[in-house]
């Protein structure tokens, strides 16, 4: 089993550690509601030292990232980050990732733990054709500082300027390339940095009131946020057209692996859309349960869990792109219980955006 840099200190703070993707990591240190609104309210952290850092760079760095990925990298500056999927021919995702441009011909990538094997087997796969090197950076670690107060507590450590920093851009402070990304709905910014320098720089957040928070809070987080989670709201089957992240995937050309198929779903149009729900009443939304309609069966639940910002059961479902009811019903054990149809997010700027 894998541990991050972390592991001794996520235990002296009294973590509850699991297996998420071969590595040992903390779903809570006590309390996942109250990391939840520490985040949601003020500023917590969490260790994402597990995710794969990838650096791509060469003559053709940008000739090959365009090939890859389904997100347009030409459209983006030096600091600058973009969200993209990698799709197979077959248009399924393969995995959802963050590159940002570090320089010209050099990239970084940060994608998922999970699908690390696979990911630096399909990249060196893709690659054989292009004047590239791609080298994992076994050797760092990413913290990620999230919520309202992130900036100041973050600032308080540093000598750059955090407030001129955009959403979605990064920065170099001596060994720590920050960006002001995440993955909660929050502002906020992840840190990579030297594994060997992880250690300290958890125990000074902890001195400015940071609140150590797990993946547990990271779930519910970016549930409230509506944002996806490889794995259960997309895979290597399912398009970013038929998932709800159209968006993400360019516009200008199809030029790219899995293009030709995602060309003819936007021609035709997609058949499945991710939508939001909320329970109406008690009970708990989770994954793989059925969505139906008063003709039975029409789709599934891809995440799900309670929302402590709402204080309701909120979740995803990927169901019929022409199904237009404003309420559904989920199959819970032998009964179907009525949910409300909304589009996500749930949450903005910490508040909710369900209709009381």
């Amino acid at each position: 089993m894998n541990k991050t840099i972390l592991y001794q200190m996520h235990l002296d703070a009294g973590a509850k550690m699991v297996d998420f993707g071969g590595w040992q990591m903390p779903i809570n240190y006590g309390s996942q509601i109250e990391e939840h609104h520490a985040v949601r309210n003020d500023c917590g952290m969490f260790d994402v030292s597990h995710m794969t850092i990838i650096d791509v760079q060469g003559d053709d760095a940008t000739a090959f990232l365009y090939r890859l990925l389904a997100g347009d990298i030409t459209k983006i500056n030096i600091n600058q980050a973009l969200y993209s999927t990698m799709l197979n021919p077959d248009g399924g995702v393969i995995d959802d990732l963050i590159v940002y441009k570090q320089a010209d011909h050099q990239y970084r990538i940060i994608s998922n733990a999970a699908t690390r094997d696979k990911d630096m087997a399909w990249l060196n796969q893709q690659a054989q054709n292009f004047k590239v090197r791609i080298q994992e950076q076994t050797d760092l670690a990413i913290l990620a500082l999230q919520g309202p107060r992130a900036e100041q507590r973050l600032q308080s450590l540093l000598s750059t300027d955090l407030a001129s920093l955009k959403k979605f851009y990064a920065l170099q402070d001596n060994a720590l390339f920050i960006g002001r990304t995440g993955y909660t709905g929050e502002d906020g910014f992840e840190v990579v940095l030297p594994a060997k320098d992880a250690p300290a720089l958890w125990q000074q957040l902890i001195k400015a009131d940071v609140t150590p928070c797990g993946l547990g809070a990271r779930d519910t987080l970016r549930l409230e946020a509506g944002l996806h989670l490889y794995g259960q709201d997309m895979d290597e089957n399912i398009s970013p057209i038929n998932c709800g992240l159209a968006w993400s995937v360019r516009k200008k050309d199809h030029d790219f692996i899995g293009g030709p198929v995602i060309a003819e779903q936007r021609q035709n149009g997609a058949e499945q859309k991710l939508v939001g729900l909320v329970l109406e009443g008690r009970g708990v939304l989770r994954h793989g349960q059925i969505v139906c309609d008063d003709n039975g069966e029409i789709g599934i639940i891809t995440s799900g869990g309670y929302s402590p910002t709402t204080e309701k059961a909120i979740a995803f479902a990927r169901i019929p792109k022409d199904n237009m009811n404003q309420s559904l019903f989920v199959q819970i054990r032998n009964k179907q219980l009525p949910c409300g149809v909304v589009k996500p997010p749930f949450v903005r700027n910490g508040q909710s955006l369900l209709e009381e």
